[in-house]
């Protein structure tokens, strides 16, 4: 077995944790969180909240296990790009463009693997894996 078989898990683990944990650190800090979306100028802050929070945390959680992994990680893609434009937008700043950046990165990623798919370690593969046994069964 080659080891290449275990890296798309672990780039997916590596792109959703940070999401995860961005989405837990949210849920602990609702005021400062929706403070700074208003401070940014999106409408509707708690709106924006529960969305960024299901999007992080829910993403992030289906992204690691490889659950309809092509189209979380293109919604995870959009949601960077989002965040970079809305948040991290003033180059200015060295922090900022730096932050813009990573969010680049994290999109880049991402569409890699809509691109390529979850990989072997991932319950979309274990689902396509299991229709093929069942087919299988079901012409013997």
């Amino acid at each position: 077995m080659s080891m290449t078989r275990y890296l798309p898990f672990a780039g997916r683990l590596m792109i959703g944790l940070p999401f995860a944990m961005s989405g837990l650190g949210k849920l602990a800090a609702y005021g400062a969180t929706t403070a700074m979306i208003s401070a940014a100028g999106l409408p509707v802050p708690p709106l924006a909240f529960a969305l960024a929070v299901a999007i992080e945390l829910g993403g992030g959680l289906l992204l690691i296990a490889g659950y309809r992994t092509r189209f979380v990680a293109a919604g995870l893609a959009l949601f960077a790009l989002a965040t970079a434009i809305s948040f991290h937008s003033n180059f200015a700043d060295q922090n900022q463009m730096i932050h813009f950046l990573k969010n680049v990165m994290m999109a880049g990623g991402l569409l890699q693997i809509v691109a390529f798919g979850a990989g072997a370690f991932s319950v979309d593969n274990r689902r396509h894996t299991g229709d093929l046994h069942s087919r299988s069964a079901a012409v013997a």
